[in-house]
Protein backbone atom coordinates (compact mmCIF):
# COMPACT_ATOMS: atom_id res chain seq x y z
CA UNK A 1 0.00 0.00 0.00
CA UNK A 2 1.28 3.64 -1.04
CA UNK A 3 2.67 5.44 2.13
CA UNK A 4 1.01 8.88 1.97
CA UNK A 5 2.20 9.79 5.56
CA UNK A 6 4.91 12.82 5.08
CA UNK A 7 7.15 11.63 7.95
CA UNK A 8 7.42 8.18 6.37
CA UNK A 9 6.81 7.93 2.58
CA UNK A 10 9.44 7.42 0.40
CA UNK A 11 9.99 9.92 -2.19
CA UNK A 12 12.48 9.34 -4.73
CA UNK A 13 13.70 11.90 -7.40
CA UNK A 14 14.32 11.88 -11.12
CA UNK A 15 16.48 13.93 -13.19
CA UNK A 16 16.15 14.13 -17.04
CA UNK A 17 19.59 15.02 -17.89
CA UNK A 18 19.98 13.90 -21.36
CA UNK A 19 20.19 16.66 -23.81
CA UNK A 20 23.11 17.67 -26.08
CA UNK A 21 21.58 21.48 -26.15
CA UNK A 22 22.53 22.19 -29.70
CA UNK A 23 20.28 25.82 -29.98
CA UNK A 24 23.25 26.74 -27.19
CA UNK A 25 25.71 27.23 -28.95
CA UNK A 26 28.47 25.25 -26.53
CA UNK A 27 29.69 22.99 -29.22
CA UNK A 28 30.21 19.61 -27.88
CA UNK A 29 29.31 20.03 -24.52
CA UNK A 30 26.39 17.97 -23.07
CA UNK A 31 23.65 20.38 -21.91
CA UNK A 32 23.16 19.92 -18.21
CA UNK A 33 26.98 21.24 -17.86
CA UNK A 34 27.22 24.05 -20.09
CA UNK A 35 28.32 26.96 -17.44
CA UNK A 36 25.76 29.22 -15.66
CA UNK A 37 26.74 32.15 -13.08
CA UNK A 38 30.18 29.56 -12.77
CA UNK A 39 29.05 26.22 -12.36
CA UNK A 40 27.27 23.34 -14.47
CA UNK A 41 23.79 24.35 -15.45
CA UNK A 42 22.30 21.00 -13.19
CA UNK A 43 24.20 21.54 -10.35
CA UNK A 44 22.47 24.78 -9.65
CA UNK A 45 19.21 22.03 -9.29
CA UNK A 46 21.26 19.85 -8.00
CA UNK A 47 22.16 22.36 -4.86
CA UNK A 48 18.33 23.00 -4.45
CA UNK A 49 17.78 19.46 -3.82
CA UNK A 50 20.32 18.80 -0.84
CA UNK A 51 17.54 20.93 1.11
CA UNK A 52 14.69 19.51 -0.22
CA UNK A 53 12.39 16.04 1.49
CA UNK A 54 13.33 13.26 -0.33
CA UNK A 55 15.87 10.84 -0.91
CA UNK A 56 19.39 13.16 -1.54
CA UNK A 57 20.56 10.91 -4.34
CA UNK A 58 18.39 11.43 -6.93
CA UNK A 59 18.41 9.71 -10.31
CA UNK A 60 19.96 11.45 -13.30
CA UNK A 61 19.72 9.80 -16.58
CA UNK A 62 21.74 10.97 -18.68
CA UNK A 63 22.22 10.34 -22.48
CA UNK A 64 24.58 12.44 -24.75
CA UNK A 65 27.95 12.35 -23.65
CA UNK A 66 26.60 10.67 -20.65
CA UNK A 67 30.31 9.66 -19.08
CA UNK A 68 31.38 13.34 -19.57
CA UNK A 69 28.12 14.39 -17.34
CA UNK A 70 29.28 11.36 -14.48
CA UNK A 71 32.59 12.38 -14.63
CA UNK A 72 31.49 15.57 -13.87
CA UNK A 73 29.17 15.40 -10.97
CA UNK A 74 31.01 12.13 -9.32
CA UNK A 75 29.75 9.07 -7.46
CA UNK A 76 27.02 10.74 -5.08
CA UNK A 77 24.34 10.30 -7.57
CA UNK A 78 22.85 7.32 -9.08
CA UNK A 79 22.52 7.20 -12.63
CA UNK A 80 20.50 5.81 -15.92
CA UNK A 81 21.43 5.83 -19.67
CA UNK A 82 18.89 7.08 -22.47
CA UNK A 83 20.38 5.86 -25.41
CA UNK A 84 18.98 6.49 -27.72
CA UNK A 85 16.90 9.81 -26.65
CA UNK A 86 13.40 9.39 -27.14
CA UNK A 87 11.46 11.69 -25.25
CA UNK A 88 10.98 12.68 -21.46
CA UNK A 89 8.56 9.52 -21.05
CA UNK A 90 11.06 7.60 -22.73
CA UNK A 91 13.87 8.86 -20.09
CA UNK A 92 11.92 8.30 -17.14
CA UNK A 93 11.33 4.38 -18.26
CA UNK A 94 15.35 4.16 -18.30
CA UNK A 95 15.26 4.75 -14.11
CA UNK A 96 12.64 2.33 -13.41
CA UNK A 97 15.32 -0.72 -12.43
CA UNK A 98 16.67 1.73 -9.64
CA UNK A 99 13.08 3.33 -8.56
CA UNK A 100 10.62 0.54 -9.00
CA UNK A 101 10.06 -0.69 -5.62
CA UNK A 102 12.49 1.66 -3.90
CA UNK A 103 10.41 4.45 -3.49
CA UNK A 104 6.24 5.11 -2.84
CA UNK A 105 6.44 8.24 -4.56
CA UNK A 106 8.33 9.92 -7.57
CA UNK A 107 9.37 13.66 -8.35
CA UNK A 108 10.66 14.57 -12.15
CA UNK A 109 12.48 17.64 -12.74
CA UNK A 110 15.01 18.53 -15.24
CA UNK A 111 18.84 19.40 -15.63
CA UNK A 112 18.19 22.33 -17.68
CA UNK A 113 15.61 24.01 -15.46
CA UNK A 114 18.35 25.95 -12.70
CA UNK A 115 15.72 28.05 -10.75
CA UNK A 116 13.60 25.69 -8.94
CA UNK A 117 14.66 26.17 -5.30
CA UNK A 118 14.05 23.58 -2.76
CA UNK A 119 10.70 25.30 -1.16
CA UNK A 120 9.16 24.46 -5.10
CA UNK A 121 10.19 20.89 -4.85
CA UNK A 122 9.10 20.59 -1.03
CA UNK A 123 5.75 22.30 -1.94
CA UNK A 124 5.34 19.93 -4.91
CA UNK A 125 5.56 17.00 -2.51
CA UNK A 126 3.80 18.01 0.43
CA UNK A 127 0.41 18.89 -1.78
CA UNK A 128 1.28 15.36 -3.33
CA UNK A 129 1.43 13.82 0.23
CA UNK A 130 -1.60 16.14 1.64
CA UNK A 131 -4.16 15.45 -1.46
CA UNK A 132 -3.27 11.42 -1.67
CA UNK A 133 -2.63 12.12 -5.59
CA UNK A 134 -2.01 9.79 -7.96
CA UNK A 135 -0.29 12.59 -10.08
CA UNK A 136 0.72 16.66 -8.36
CA UNK A 137 2.20 19.04 -10.97
CA UNK A 138 2.71 22.61 -10.08
CA UNK A 139 1.74 24.89 -12.88
CA UNK A 140 2.80 29.20 -12.94
CA UNK A 141 0.72 32.10 -13.93
CA UNK A 142 2.33 34.68 -16.07
CA UNK A 143 1.21 38.32 -17.11
CA UNK A 144 2.98 37.76 -20.41
CA UNK A 145 5.35 36.79 -22.20
CA UNK A 146 7.68 39.40 -22.29
CA UNK A 147 11.35 39.98 -21.39
CA UNK A 148 12.45 37.12 -19.04
CA UNK A 149 9.08 35.33 -19.49
CA UNK A 150 9.58 35.31 -23.42
CA UNK A 151 10.76 31.21 -23.30
CA UNK A 152 7.90 29.73 -21.45
CA UNK A 153 5.48 30.93 -24.48
CA UNK A 154 6.48 27.43 -25.98
CA UNK A 155 4.99 25.73 -22.66
CA UNK A 156 1.72 23.77 -22.18
CA UNK A 157 -1.51 25.68 -22.09
CA UNK A 158 -3.61 24.65 -18.30
CA UNK A 159 -7.24 24.21 -19.62
CA UNK A 160 -9.19 24.12 -16.83
CA UNK A 161 -13.46 22.90 -16.71
CA UNK A 162 -16.19 25.13 -14.89
CA UNK A 163 -15.39 23.33 -11.44
CA UNK A 164 -11.56 24.73 -11.86
CA UNK A 165 -9.87 21.04 -12.05
CA UNK A 166 -7.29 20.70 -14.77
CA UNK A 167 -8.81 19.22 -18.15
CA UNK A 168 -5.93 18.93 -20.21
CA UNK A 169 -2.30 20.32 -21.09
CA UNK A 170 -2.74 21.86 -24.52
CA UNK A 171 0.56 21.79 -25.79
CA UNK A 172 1.69 24.92 -27.86
CA UNK A 173 1.74 23.41 -31.32
CA UNK A 174 -1.98 22.45 -30.94
CA UNK A 175 -3.27 24.78 -29.09
CA UNK A 176 -6.12 27.16 -30.43
CA UNK A 177 -5.70 31.04 -30.83
CA UNK A 178 -7.86 31.14 -27.75
CA UNK A 179 -6.03 28.79 -25.72
CA UNK A 180 -2.70 30.46 -26.12
CA UNK A 181 -4.14 32.76 -24.41
CA UNK A 182 -4.12 31.14 -21.21
CA UNK A 183 -1.43 32.60 -19.35
CA UNK A 184 -1.17 29.53 -16.94
CA UNK A 185 1.68 27.26 -18.08
CA UNK A 186 2.72 24.05 -17.50
CA UNK A 187 6.31 23.58 -17.09
CA UNK A 188 6.19 19.51 -16.34
CA UNK A 189 7.21 19.07 -13.01
CA UNK A 190 5.48 16.25 -11.44
CA UNK A 191 5.34 14.34 -8.67
CA UNK A 192 3.72 10.76 -8.95
CA UNK A 193 2.90 7.97 -6.93
CA UNK A 194 5.03 5.25 -7.98
CA UNK A 195 3.28 2.16 -8.39
CA UNK A 196 0.57 3.83 -10.84
CA UNK A 197 3.70 5.89 -12.88
CA UNK A 198 5.52 2.12 -13.13
CA UNK A 199 2.11 0.04 -14.18
CA UNK A 200 1.19 2.96 -16.86
CA UNK A 201 4.44 4.18 -18.11
CA UNK A 202 4.62 1.35 -20.60
CA UNK A 203 1.44 2.33 -21.97
CA UNK A 204 3.00 5.47 -23.35
CA UNK A 205 2.72 5.72 -27.31
CA UNK A 206 4.78 7.79 -29.75
CA UNK A 207 1.97 9.45 -32.31
CA UNK A 208 3.34 12.28 -32.85
CA UNK A 209 5.47 14.61 -35.39
CA UNK A 210 8.94 13.66 -33.45
CA UNK A 211 8.06 9.97 -32.35
CA UNK A 212 9.00 10.81 -29.07
CA UNK A 213 7.30 9.20 -25.69
CA UNK A 214 6.04 12.75 -23.65
CA UNK A 215 6.33 12.13 -20.00
CA UNK A 216 3.14 15.18 -20.08
CA UNK A 217 0.84 12.29 -21.69
CA UNK A 218 0.67 11.02 -18.19
CA UNK A 219 -2.01 13.76 -16.93
CA UNK A 220 -4.02 13.04 -20.03
CA UNK A 221 -3.68 9.19 -19.17
CA UNK A 222 -4.34 9.80 -15.34
CA UNK A 223 -7.63 11.95 -16.26
CA UNK A 224 -9.33 9.59 -18.52
CA UNK A 225 -8.58 6.85 -15.70
CA UNK A 226 -10.07 9.12 -13.17
CA UNK A 227 -7.00 9.19 -10.60
CA UNK A 228 -7.17 12.02 -8.33
CA UNK A 229 -4.89 14.77 -9.90
CA UNK A 230 -3.52 18.12 -7.82
CA UNK A 231 -1.52 21.40 -8.82
CA UNK A 232 -0.68 24.18 -7.18
CA UNK A 233 0.57 27.55 -8.62
CA UNK A 234 4.40 28.24 -8.06
CA UNK A 235 6.77 31.02 -8.34
CA UNK A 236 6.89 31.74 -12.20
CA UNK A 237 10.71 32.33 -12.08
CA UNK A 238 10.84 28.48 -10.75
CA UNK A 239 9.72 27.33 -13.93
CA UNK A 240 12.16 29.04 -15.89
CA UNK A 241 14.26 26.13 -18.52
CA UNK A 242 17.28 27.51 -20.52
CA UNK A 243 17.37 26.13 -23.82
CA UNK A 244 19.12 28.83 -26.02
CA UNK A 245 21.87 30.94 -25.69
CA UNK A 246 19.73 33.74 -25.35
CA UNK A 247 17.90 32.21 -22.23
CA UNK A 248 21.05 30.80 -20.90
CA UNK A 249 22.07 34.71 -20.93
CA UNK A 250 18.93 35.96 -19.17
CA UNK A 251 19.23 33.42 -16.51
CA UNK A 252 22.44 34.61 -15.45
CA UNK A 253 21.07 38.31 -15.25
CA UNK A 254 18.44 36.57 -13.47
CA UNK A 255 20.87 35.22 -10.95
CA UNK A 256 23.10 37.81 -10.86
CA UNK A 257 20.07 40.28 -9.66
CA UNK A 258 19.44 37.80 -7.13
Amino acid sequence: MTDFNPQTARIGIIILAGGRGTRMQAGDVPKVLVPLYGKPLISHLLHSIESVHADSNPIIVVGYKGDEVKAALGPSYQYAVQEPQLGTGHAVMQARTIADAKYDHVVVLYGDHPHVPASVINELIDTHLKNQATLTLMTAEFPDFEDWRAGVYSYGRVVRDVNGNIARIVEKKDATPEELEIKELNPAYFCFRADWLWENLSKLENHNAQKEYYLTDMLEMAIQEGEKIASFKGDPMAALGVNTKEELERMEKLLAAE
